[in-house]
């Protein structure tokens, strides 16, 4: 009837994140990060596969392109799982692994799927190539101590958006890292008016125009890109 169905229980421990596979080859699946653990589970079959970390997962991402999954650590860590790979034991099932010095909560894979960006609790922004695992490009001004804030990647209009903990939404140009607008918060800045933001290069269909919508406590804003 009208009442939502259950894909599953966790009552092992907590949930930090969790990310659906777009991926054919494992299209079934979905991900989620819990306390030291990673946890993938398809809705088909009901198996389950165990990973276990050394810290918390608080950021996920699938990629579309390869069978891989992307987790961000409160330890800093980033790592990459292939997900047709059995249950294993200690470090060796992690590929790709990357180090940021503060806790990662969010990640975003760009369409190519050769960069990853990262923000973490200290305040930074990277983009890491992962061909040569070394980081490319750094973000300034992002603001972050202890909450766990997204990113939003627009490679269309080339831009990267994120808002911080101190309510200033903050659009960076994705090719050279420039700063390129500061939007305040039409409410007063507090922990619990933190707006949400997403931005589109057509808003209202596919002959909108370029802008952000703002989400504060129970008000709606729109701002136009040009």
């Amino acid at each position: 009837g009208d009442r939502p169905g259950m894909l599953c229980s966790f009552k092992i421990s907590t949930a930090w994140s969790c990310a659906w596979c777009l991926n054919p080859q494992a299209d079934n699946c979905f991900s989620t990060g819990l306390t030291r653990r990673v946890l993938v589970t398809n809705v088909v079959t009901g198996h389950r596969q165990t990973f276990g970390t050394s810290s918390d997962v608080l950021a996920q991402q699938f990629a579309t392109q390869t069978p891989m999954l992307y987790n961000g650590c409160r330890s800093g860590e980033i790592f990459s799982i292939d997900v047709r790979q059995r249950n294993r034991k200690g470090q060796s099932w992690k590929a790709v692994r990357l180090f940021h010095d503060s806790a990662v909560t969010s990640i975003r894979l760009l369409e190519a799927e050769h960069y990853l960006m990262a923000a973490d609790m200290a305040g930074k922004i990277k983009l890491w190539d992962l061909r040569t695992v070394k980081c490319v490009k750094q973000y300034k001004g992002h603001h972050n101590e202890y909450a766990i804030l997204p990113l939003h990647v627009n490679e269309e209009e080339g831009l990267l958006t994120a808002v911080g903990q101190d309510c200033y939404t903050r659009i960076w140009s994705l090719q050279d890292a420039h700063l390129l607008r500061t939007i305040p918060s039409p409410h007063p800045s507090s922990k619990d008016a933190i707006p949400s933001v997403v931005f589109s290069s057509r808003l209202g269909g596919s002959r909108g125009i370029p802008g952000l919508l703002m989400a504060v406590k129970q008000d709606l804003y729109h701002f136009s890109y040009s």
